[in-house]
């Protein structure tokens, strides 16, 4: 496994990052598996020299961060993980359950703190922006959440990039903690980022970590057209991959990451990796593994350097697509 700098910061982290989202309880999504399926994959992670690892606090409401937590003191080291969290979305029906306000974000790193069994993050990141709270005033709390030792940096998740040109000024102009890390929607399917966010993260040298390198399982072949889905979560497809996987071009690149698949030999999830790996403003790319076989694929893409008219086939039948994920 190599390393690499996050960003402009000093912290090195694995090319490859274990999201957490898949790891929790399946009364949260069905496709979830409990703490005893989950553990074998985050000790593999370890064992494959994945030292970063990605929650959230509404990944089945906190259980994921538990799961985490305890698989870290079982399989590896504090000192030797890089570990990420996210505020943000609801964790209730409470007024003040929800959003990035002071008083959410102070009392969410806490209770992610206590699930977590440490007493900081690496990386706390907002999962989406908060369109009713000033950015001054999340801001400013997520500087005290760093000041305090609670984390040692913060990231943001899906926006525009405008929101984060206007956040790092606010935070450049008083001295405050600066997000140092976009975890943004990233694969072929999706390419938008390439418009403004990625050239922006590349110009401030701030980490990108895509999610869903796979769209959802799509680039690896689980919802044939016309067929239901191949996975339990192919087949509970939620609203954002609803909007993200199925039209015709969708296909027409599917086919072209088979294509190049078939040439190579190896699978399609391989192909659409290592197309993502390939991609210089890319730092670390998040993965999810819930079958024999994720992890090892998602290693293995290394080994693929793909050929220019590899890429070029890959990309051409992609075309422009509404925004999607930052909601």
């Amino acid at each position: 496994m190599d390393y690499v700098r996050f960003g402009r910061t000093g912290m090195k982290v694995s090319r490859l990052c274990l999201g957490a989202m898949t790891y929790g309880t399946p009364e949260w999504r069905d496709w979830v598996l409990d703490e005893e399926r989950s553990r074998p994959f985050l000790k593999q992670a370890f064992e494959l020299g994945i030292n970063f690892i990605d929650s959230s606090n509404i990944y089945s409401l906190g259980r994921s961060e538990e799961i985490v937590g305890r698989a870290i003191r079982d399989f590896s080291r504090r000192e030797d993980v890089v570990l990420a969290t996210k505020v943000g979305l609801p964790m209730g029906k409470g007024p003040n359950q929800s959003g990035l306000s002071r008083k959410h974000i102070l009392h969410s790193i806490d209770k992610s703190l206590a699930r977590l069994g440490t007493d900081h993050v690496d990386l706390y990141i907002i999962h989406r922006w908060d369109y009713g709270t000033p950015i001054e005033e999340t801001l400013e709390a997520l500087n005290d959440v760093v000041r305090s030792g609670k984390a040692r940096y913060i990231g943001a998740s899906s926006g525009y990039a405008w929101q984060m040109a206007e956040a790092i000024g606010i935070s450049r102009r008083n001295g405050w903690a600066e997000f140092v890390s976009m975890q943004n929607l990233y694969n072929l399917l999706y390419r938008e980022e390439e418009r403004e966010m990625l050239p922006y993260c590349a110009h401030e040298n701030i980490a990108v970590t895509p999610w869903s390198p796979l769209a959802r399982g799509f680039l690896a072949g689980t919802m044939p057209k016309g067929a239901d889905g191949a996975t339990t979560r192919a087949r509970t497809t939620d609203k954002l991959a609803a909007a993200m996987v199925g039209s015709d071009t969708d296909y027409d690149i599917l086919a072209a990451v088979q294509g190049v698949a078939k040439k190579r030999g190896v699978s399609p999830a391989r192909i659409a990796c290592a197309w993502l790996y390939g991609k210089p403003v890319v730092t670390s790319t998040i993965i999810g593994a819930s079958k024999p076989g994720h992890l090892e694929d998602a290693v293995a893409a290394f080994d693929i350097v793909l050929e220019a008219d590899e890429i070029a086939a890959l990309e051409a039948p992609y075309r422009p697509r509404a925004v999607v994920g930052h909601q």
